[in-house]
């Protein structure tokens, strides 16, 4: 039976309200074995809201891969719940300070989709809790060092404008911080969230910056278009963080296709993450020579603002390192020989 909505809901939150989180419900929209679902959400909850559950065009698709469970999920034991040690870099929970400049603030567990291959497998679906982030807030409060705070979780959107305004607010009026980035997949998974007064709000708390994540275009559809384009508006500058992902954008046409796509809706790409080892997600991964090969496909083929940087976060909370295609061939005393796009050679005085 389906749940009375008040008719002042809106319709970002009536469509949460209808999404498929339970194995039993996921078997009436696509074809799966219920019961082996079953066991996979005991461990990795699954939630796809009506607007991505549309957007699956058949079994295996990349937006099916994204968010459909799948039972290897449970097989993959070379991954790890913490591959970062994001735990061991909070000082307090939920506030991670790896770099000395700036810190990511988890102030949300819950997503509009439970994406497959999530870096936060290990807390996504919980319920987020007002004294963590009243612990935040005063641990960044009492850091002077700490200059930018990026606004994550879960989906930092999933907070009410209301709630989220006076986190905003708190966070201003911190004299030493002086940036606020925002990552949310919202304007991909489900775009409705974009209103006009979720803009106003971010609109009165500038400068903002507002990182999304797009992996296939495919998902690049006229309902998320028009979010990002209501975004960039506003004024607010977009960015996207595509993760590398097998059977999803592996392929340099796809990834061409996306990153134009991207740019045509007004983001940025920014990143592209070369998949963190969570447990549960090794089906995912991708030879970080296969990503080499990708970013070499891209460049000269797409506009410089196209070609996002390949990143590896170290294991262990080493931080994110970028990675080059080997563009130096030769090195003498005087010049290099360097590659160009097309695989020819060129000498460079140095």
């Amino acid at each position: 039976m389906t749940r009375p909505v008040p008719p002042s809901m809106p319709r970002w939150k009536v469509l949460l309200s209808e999404s498929v989180t339970r194995a039993g419900q996921l078997a009436e929209h696509v074809d799966v074995d219920p019961d082996r679902i079953a066991l996979v959400i005991r461990d990795f909850p699954v939630r796809i809201n009506p607007y991505y559950l549309s957007l699956i065009r058949q079994p295996g698709d990349p937006m099916w891969r994204q968010a459909v469970p799948d039972p290897v999920e449970l097989a993959d034991t070379a991954g790890s719940a913490d591959p970062l040690c994001e735990e061991a870099r909070s000082p307090v929970p939920g506030l991670i300070h790896r770099y000395p400049d700036r810190a990511v603030f988890l102030v949300s567990d819950r997503c509009a989709m439970h994406c497959r291959f999530c870096m936060r497998k290990r807390r996504v679906g919980g319920v987020s809790r007002n004294d963590r982030i009243a612990a935040g807030i005063d641990t960044i409060r009492r850091t002077p060092d700490i200059a930018e705070v990026v606004l994550s979780g879960g989906d930092p959107l999933m907070l009410d404008d209301d709630r989220l305004a006076r986190l905003l607010d708190q966070i201003r009026r911190i004299n030493h911080v002086r940036l606020v980035r925002i990552h949310s997949r919202m304007p991909c998974t489900l775009p409705h969230r974009i209103t006009d007064n979720l803009v106003h709000v971010l609109k009165a708390f500038q400068p903002i910056y507002l990182n999304t994540h797009f992996n296939h275009p495919g998902e690049i559809t006229e309902r998320s278009s028009a979010a990002c384009v209501r975004l960039a508006d506003a004024g607010i500058p977009l960015g996207c963080q595509t993760v590398l992902l097998k059977g999803v954008n592996d392929d340099p046409a796809v990834m061409r296709r996306l990153m134009r796509g991207l740019l045509a809706i007004r983001v940025r790409p920014y990143y592209l993450h070369q998949l963190d080892r969570v447990r549960g997600t090794g089906h995912f991964h991708v030879p970080v020579a296969t990503g080499l090969q990708i970013m070499d496909a891209l460049r000269g083929h797409l506009s410089g603002m196209g070609v996002p940087h390949y990143m590896v976060d170290l294991p262990g909370g080493g931080g994110k390192i970028p990675l080059t295609p080997n563009y130096v061939v030769d090195k003498h005393p005087g010049r290099w020989t360097i590659r160009n796009f097309e695989g020819r050679h060129f000498n460079y005085p140095v």
